[in-house]
This record gives structure tokens, C-alpha cells and sequence, in this order.
């Protein structure tokens, strides 16, 4: 911590109903990252066409960023060659939820484009970048065949099924209740249990972070506070919601058996791109799957079809 400069990138907010208007969310995110590093403006180190380059990517005026398109295609690669010709250390990128701004064009007519300006971006900064030290990034889809990161043959790959850093996605036992322990709530570790410890990761089973800390947050100041599901509201449920809408019997069927508890098994496809999702209702089970609504109860293997895992919830 503290060794290395770092770009920091949440994509959640990157959406629109138009592409112009998600490439500006865009925009504006690098922008206001970029600006955190002002002291890059003030360097005597950095030449004038650094400073140039770091002022291509700050412009404000008329009321919103003025950025070309030349300078967001390579503002990831160029910010962090700013950043490490300041700090003498190669940069770190991380970028979160990559897929939002995919999900939002492939919902609203634009994947297209969005993905060749996320390609371009990622593409200058990610590959033959000299000032980067690594990049992570996280989404729900796995990013193997996704046609933004065409020629990146790099990559190591953590899908839900991993168990490399299975503990790190969420809460297990031990720290639930070291946390009611700390806050004298020892007694609702069952209550708890029930209500949010609904994942597994690789093999391990985790609570939901979120859940967990805004039920400590309002049960420390209400001793009748009662378990809530503060996970439902905090994502978009619109995919989820049209292969609802497109089930069929048989779907809806084993959608009410897993309402009521019972299990069934179903074939994944983990490399599940959003230009694939509307090819077939099985796809469904992946989507579920992969955003976090259904949970692994079992699992068995083809082993003729790397892509494909038959799984039981």
C-alpha cells in the first residue's frame, strides 16, 4: 500500500440512453481522476509536452470537460505515463464493474460502439504500456472472448469458481462473528447466518458484505431491529427481468423449485458474452449464476466442453 501511483476507475456509472452520452460519463470520469493528480500540472519535472498531455485530459469549460476524442481513446495509457514519469514507479490500474457500460449499450442500442471505445482504451493501456506495473478488473461477466480485449493474451482469469481468493468476496463465519462479538450482538449470529450466508465462492461459503454491515449498522443502535434484504436495491435488475419476461413453462417451473428450496442442475457457460446472452433462455442459468443470484449447491464436469460446467443450485 502506498508503493505505487494508482488509477483508480468505477465504470458503474458510465451508461445513457445514446452512446454520445455514455462516452461523456466516460470522459468525465477520467477527467476528475486525472484532476486528483494536479500536482502533475505544477511538476518542473515533467516537460512541456507532458503538461500539454496532462492538460488535454483536465480542460473544463462551457460547463463540461473538453476532452478530443484522440485524447480519451489513450487518457488510461498517457495518465499513467504522467503518473510514472512523477513518481519513478510504474503504475497501477484498477478498474471496477467493466461490463456496466456494456450492459447499458447492449440494453439501449449501442454495444457496438461501446465496445470499440472500451477496446481502444483498454487496449493502449493494457497492452505494450511500458508505465504499467499490472491492471485488475472486475466484473460480473468473464472477460476470456469478450471482443474488448481482442489481442490481450495475458490475462489470469478469477471466475466465481476459483478458489484462489475465495475468502476475499465476502464474509465467512469466523468474521461475522468477530464483528456481532465487537458489537455485543452475539445472539443474532443465527438470524444472520439465514439471512446472508447465500454465496459460495470457489469452496468457500461467504456473506453478503453488505447486508451484514447495514444490519450491525442499525441493530448496535435498535435492539428490535429485525434482518432486511439491503442487497436487493443496489444493482440494476433490467437483464434479469427480460429472460424473465422471455421463460417459458418449463423455466418458470424450475424458477418456483428454486423459490421453494429445492435444487436443480443446470449447464454454465462462464465465457458468456452480452452479444451471446439473447441467443438462447438457457443462458439464463449463467446470468444468475455469474450476478450473483443463485448459489452452487454441487457441480460435475464436461469435460468435452471446457467452456461448459453442469452445475446444481
Amino acid at each position: 500500500m502506498g508503493q505505487y501511483p494508482v488509477i483508480f476507475l468505477s465504470l458503474k456509472n458510465v451508461e445513457g440512453s445514446s452512446f454520445e452520452h455514455a462516452k461523456y460519463q466516460m470522459m468525465e470520469l477520467i477527467a476528475k481522476e486525472a484532476a486528483r493528480y494536479s500536482v502533475l500540472r505544477k511538476n518542473e519535472a515533467l516537460d512541456g509536452n507532458a503538461k500539454k498531455a496532462y492538460e488535454a485530459l483536465t480542460t473544463f469549460s462551457n460547463g463540461c470537460y473538453q476532452m478530443t476524442e484522440e485524447a480519451l481513446l489513450g487518457s488510461l495509457q498517457t495518465l499513467s505515463e504522467l503518473l510514472a514519469l512523477y513518481y519513478h514507479k510504474k503504475t497501477i490500474i484498477l478498474i471496477d464493474e467493466y461490463d456496466v457500460p456494456l450492459d447499458q449499450a447492449f440494453q439501449h442500442g449501442y454495444y457496438k460502439e461501446m465496445v470499440s471505445l472500451i477496446r481502444m482504451m483498454f487496449g493502449k493501456a493494457l497492452k505494450t504500456n511500458d508505465a504499467l506495473a499490472f491492471a485488475v478488473l472486475t466484473g460480473c461477466l468473464c472477460v476470456s472472448k469478450e471482443s474488448i480485449f481482442t489481442g490481450l493474451n495475458n490475462f489470469k482469469i478469477l471466475s466465481i469458481t476459483d478458489t484462489r481468493f475465495d475468502e476475499q468476496f465476502g464474509f465467512t463465519d469466523t468474521e461475522v462473528k468477530k464483528l456481532l462479538s465487537d458489537y455485543q450482538l452475539e445472539g443474532w449470529f443465527p438470524e444472520v447466518k439465514d439471512w446472508y450466508d447465500g454465496y459460495r465462492f470457489g469452496k468457500t461459503d461467504v456473506y453478503c458484505p453488505w447486508d451484514v454491515i447495514n444490519f450491525v449498522d442499525r441493530a448496535k443502535d435498535d435492539p428490535e431491529a429485525e434482518p432486511e434484504a439491503y442487497w436487493i436495491n443496489t444493482s440494476g435488475n433490467d437483464l434479469v427481468k427480460r429472460f424473465i419476461d422471455k421463460a417459458n413453462k418449463t423455466t418458470k417451473n424450475e424458477i418456483e423449485r428454486l423459490t421453494n428450496g429445492e435444487v436443480i442442475e443446470k449447464e454454465l457457460r462462464l465465457d458468456l458474452t452480452y452479444d451471446e446472452i439473447d441467443q438462447s433462455i438457457k443462458n439464463l442459468w449463467s446470468v444468475l449464476f455469474t450476478t450473483g443470484y443463485l448459489t452452487q449447491a454441487g457441480r460435475s464436469f464436461n469435460r468435452s466442453k471446457s467452456a461448459v460446467t453442469r452445475s446444481i443450485f
